[in-house]
């Protein structure tokens, strides 16, 4: 275990502080000790590829997706995307975003069917059409519960028993948002340019988490469950859920979501839904105010989505990183105002940077990437974008400084990741 923590210190700690070179130095074992090869959860430099996706419902919503394996060895991310459910529910959207752990396979099985069986659930219990919130919450819920008893048979066979997912989805009908969060991924509504809503993560310190943990002969040390998962509800996880004469909602971990209902309102501007490598790194509130600015300069929420994943990157996130944003019709517009403001950031930004380049110059000090942005960070910067600060232009700054060295400034994202954190 030591040889994977040390290894993992060293090569994130070399990328955040500029490193250029591969896999990290691995510290060799000590006498007397045996070597213990694990391979790490990361990898030397992150996948930057994005997918993204956009698309719209005929009753006026548009939503786009973005999604990033980043630090991680594999990439455990699924999503669902159908912004319109089809006949009697046709103006019914599902959204839906799923975080594996411990392989991708719990993540995608569900992705494929928890939908399918959420309607087949409220199909059976008579639902049809009709927008009444305890009958949807209760589909929902058992939608939940009869996909992990699925799920249990599916795993016995292929021998997933080590692997999980969380899950976090909406639901949104003519009238109402209905939200069904299960582990630690997160939903946020944000009307009038404040958070409206948000669900609550499910983590083993929790109290009624922990009691539960607890009282199904399961510990919490280290913030974990029995010292090693981080998350107290998921699909999956079988080899937590076997505690004798207690239900599924009682084990270690229980696949039950929170299901709640927020009645919709013209002021509703946008909802995201998103993991933990998102949550980890920005809070409820930096998000609203930072996606809030971005729409008003911004038409493509596909890019919209990329900044915010491009910021969480910056500000450190090691995990996947997937988000889905939702636009209502009262989200904010493009603003003349806004743009002129971002085009006069971008053009202090711009000079900021010469002047910087010019005067490690004219010390004699080498005018590196890094160099610059470290300065640049600890500049004072009006109007920047709230909740992004200074990392939300990191784009702007790589591309002004090798337009000043009269370098090509495709180039620039290689040597943007050995600075992303600065």
């Amino acid at each position: 275990m030591r040889q994977l923590v040390k290894e993992t210190e060293k090569r994130v700690s070399s990328f955040f502080k500029g490193g250029r070179g591969g896999a990290a130095e691995v510290e060799q074992p000590r006498d007397g000790e045996r070597e213990e090869v694990i391979p790490s959860p990361y990898l030397d430099r992150p996948v930057l590829d994005k997918l993204t996706e956009e698309g719209c419902a005929r009753w006026g919503l548009t939503y786009a997706l973005g999604s990033m394996q980043g630090w991680r060895a594999n990439m455990e991310d699924f999503h669902n995307c159908v912004p319109q459910l089809g006949g009697e529910l046709a103006d019914w959207s599902f959204f839906a975003v799923f975080d594996g752990h411990a392989g991708s396979n719990v993540a995608q099985y569900c992705s494929q069917h928890l939908l399918g069986q959420i309607l087949t659930t409220a199909q059976t219990g008579g639902m049809g059409s009709e927008d009444d919130p305890e009958r949807v919450k209760g589909a929902m819920l058992e939608g939940f519960l009869q996909t992990d008893k699925n799920l249990h048979a599916a795993a016995r066979r292929e021998g997933w028993e080590r692997g999980g997912t969380t899950v976090v989805a909406a639901l949104i009908s003519p009238y109402y948002i209905y939200f069904a969060n299960c582990g630690d991924s997160r939903a946020m509504l944000c009307r009038s340019g404040q958070v409206c809503f948000s669900t609550e993560d499910h983590k083993p310190y929790s109290p009624l988490e922990k009691e539960r943990i607890e009282s199904a002969g399961g510990s919490v040390s280290i913030q974990r469950i029995n010292g090693s998962l981080a998350v107290s509800r998921a699909l999956g996880d079988f080899s937590y859920k076997g505690a004798e004469n207690r239900t599924p909602t009682q084990q270690m971990v229980s696949p039950e979501p929170e299901v709640c209902v927020v009645e919709r309102s013209p002021a509703d501007e946008f909802l995201v839904l998103a993991c933990d490598g998102v949550w980890d790194i920005i809070s409820n509130e930096e998000l609203c105010a930072f996606i809030h600015n971005r729409l008003s300069v911004c038409t493509d929420l596909r890019d919209v989505c990329s900044q915010v994943i491009d910021l969480c990157l910056y500000k450190g996130s090691l995990d996947n990183i997937s988000i889905i944003l939702l636009c209502f019709p009262g989200a904010p517009q493009l603003s003349a105002e806004a743009l002129h403001q971002e085009a006069e950031l971008e053009d202090l930004l711009e000079s900021k940077v010469v002047e910087i380049y010019d005067e490690l110059c004219v010390r004699g000090e080498e005018p590196d990437l890094l160099s610059v942005l470290t300065i640049l960070a600890s500049s004072d910067i009006p109007g920047l974008p709230p909740g992004g600060g200074i990392q939300s232009k990191r784009n702007c700054i790589i591309s002004a400084y090798y337009e000043q060295t009269n370098i090509y400034p495709s180039a620039a994202t290689g040597s943007a990741n050995s600075a992303s954190g600065a």
